[in-house]
């Protein structure tokens, strides 16, 4: 633990306030979930709170059922993190920060689908070779809890991107969006 040399006072409420630069880094914005956390020193920990977190197993056979079955290059994220992946290189993107892009695509609850003439959009702040083909939010009771996406070398030749295999494509992924998000309803 990293201790940041910032100290608060509880108010008379029992609140006490994060400050403005944790929540940046840390990228905790209002109405976020934290788990609070005790141990036998006395210490008070504050973890953001993942639901999707909770399901990071299954996610990670969905995504290995996506990439066999059908061959596609899957992500699944919560709001801060890929938490499963197939397809790519595992070490590239598990438990890598989300692009701000990625970020923006989820804020905006509909399906993605990469414009031929645009610039693609990267998953995570790091550099690597896929980029976000298609993607949807995932919804649950109308919050945005995480994000499914297929991902493309946009340097690979074309090979196969006809309408009715893109079609396929975006129900599967609007499929596993959908499928997740039940799943953290209740």
């Amino acid at each position: 633990m990293k201790a940041t040399g910032i100290v608060r006072r509880i108010d008379d409420l029992g609140r006490v306030v994060i400050p403005k630069e944790i929540r940046r880094t840390m990228r905790i914005r209002e109405g976020d979930p934290l788990e609070i956390y005790t141990d036998r020193e006395g210490e008070v920990i504050f973890k953001k709170y993942s639901p999707i977190g909770e399901l990071t197993a299954f996610a990670a056979q969905y995504a290995e059922t996506l990439h066999r079955t059908c061959g596609l290059t899957v992500v699944i994220c919560d709001r801060d993190t890929v938490v499963a992946c197939s397809g790519a290189p595992k070490k590239e993107y598990l438990d890598k920060s989300l692009s701000e892009e990625m970020g923006k695509l989820m804020e905006n609850r509909s399906l993605y689908l990469h414009p031929m003439e645009k610039e693609w959009l990267p998953v995570t702040n790091e550099e690597s070779d896929y980029k976000i083909h298609c993607a949807m939010p995932i919804l649950s009771e109308g919050d945005v809890l995480g994000c499914v996406a297929s991902l493309k070398n946009p340097n690979e030749p074309e090979g196969r991107n006809s309408q009715p295999e893109l079609d396929v494509e975006t129900k599967l992924i609007l499929t596993a969006a959908g499928f997740l998000g039940r799943q953290l309803e209740g």
